[in-house]
């Protein structure tokens, strides 16, 4: 029997829509068969010059030669591009967040289930996460605190800094306590994006864990930490730094920076989604889980309109 490859298009010609393209030409199980960006023709060419395959024209075009369809878009597209996309029978790895409204993104899920399609969320932090082993922690947290911080750019300032930066911790701790909160407080910066540029929030579960997550675009030093007290003891993680210190008696890999998941995790997320559409695994980050972090990262949002409107 012959192999038969992925066929695999990209929308979105930025950073990440590179990042991608390198690992679908890489990938022995894929063809990459064109990429488009509407806004950015040229850089789109550029690409598809670098890489070997084609600048399309129009998405149509890329749906009607290609399997799967990866979305590096601006955020507000991806919730119109992916559902266009599984809409016309394409499997979907779509950057985070999912989507910008929670209901397309539930859309997104249905259509998927019903149609029998791979929807991937490329929350790449869930691979470094998974090389530590802290999903394989059996004690339940106490109290978890997580910082996401850098420095203002205009990149990504089409959502909020709960969209762009904190999605990502929202999506881990949801995956790591395996419940949504009971009660949320939220409080947020409007900063030079004219949007939410500083988020912290309070989260606090049916089983007690109390959560605290603080992000900013506002900030001169990056910053990616997450520190989790167990009844064991407590665990700091830098995402940044690549480095675990902990006091618990769990198995942890303080290598982790050396783990494939770690050193590569968009790689990793590329892989298991290309495992997933050709030998029917399981996706690591699935729609439902998108469509979960988004909902909390709505949340957030949503209390700073209330609070406007209660100013007025």
């Amino acid at each position: 029997m012959l192999k038969t490859n992925l066929r695999v298009g990209i929308t979105g010609a930025g950073v990440f829509g590179g990042y991608h393209a390198a690992k679908m030409i890489a990938h022995d199980q894929v063809d990459f068969v064109g990429i488009y960006d509407p806004v950015h023709p040229e850089r789109a060419q550029k690409l598809a010059n670098e890489c070997g395959a084609k600048a399309v024209s129009s998405r149509e075009e890329l749906i009607e030669v290609a399997d799967a369809l990866i979305i590096a878009s601006p955020a507000t597209a991806h919730g119109r591009q992916g559902l266009d996309a599984l809409n016309n029978g394409l499997h979907v790895l779509v950057e985070k967040p999912i989507a910008t409204d929670l209901e397309i993104a539930r859309e997104m899920v249905a259509v998927a289930r019903s149609e029998n399609l791979v929807l991937q969320v490329g929350h790449q932090e869930r691979f470094v996460s998974k090389a530590i082993g802290l999903f394989d922690i059996q004690q339940a947290p106490k109290k978890i605190f997580a910082k996401r911080v850098c420095a203002f750019s205009e990149r990504g300032i089409d959502v909020s800094v709960t969209l762009d930066l904190m999605i990502h911790d929202l999506d881990m701790i949801t995956a790591m306590v395996g419940m949504m909160p009971i009660r949320t407080n939220a409080t947020t910066l409007i900063g030079p994006s004219g949007g939410i540029d500083e988020a912290t929030v309070c989260f606090g579960y049916q089983n007690g864990l109390e959560v605290e997550l603080f992000a900013s675009r506002m900030q001169e030093q990056p910053v990616r930490t997450m520190d989790i007290v167990y009844d064991a003891g407590q665990v700091h993680v830098d995402y940044l730094n690549k480095s675990i210190i902990h006091d618990t008696p769990f198995e942890l890999n303080h290598e982790f920076a050396n783990d494939p998941l770690a050193m590569d995790s968009l790689g990793a997320s590329d892989n298991a989604f290309v495992d997933a559409v050709l030998n029917g695994n399981s996706t690591t980050v699935s729609g439902i889980d998108g469509a979960r972090a988004l909902a909390l990262a709505l949340e957030i949002d949503h209390q700073q309109l209330l609070a406007a409107n209660i100013a007025v």
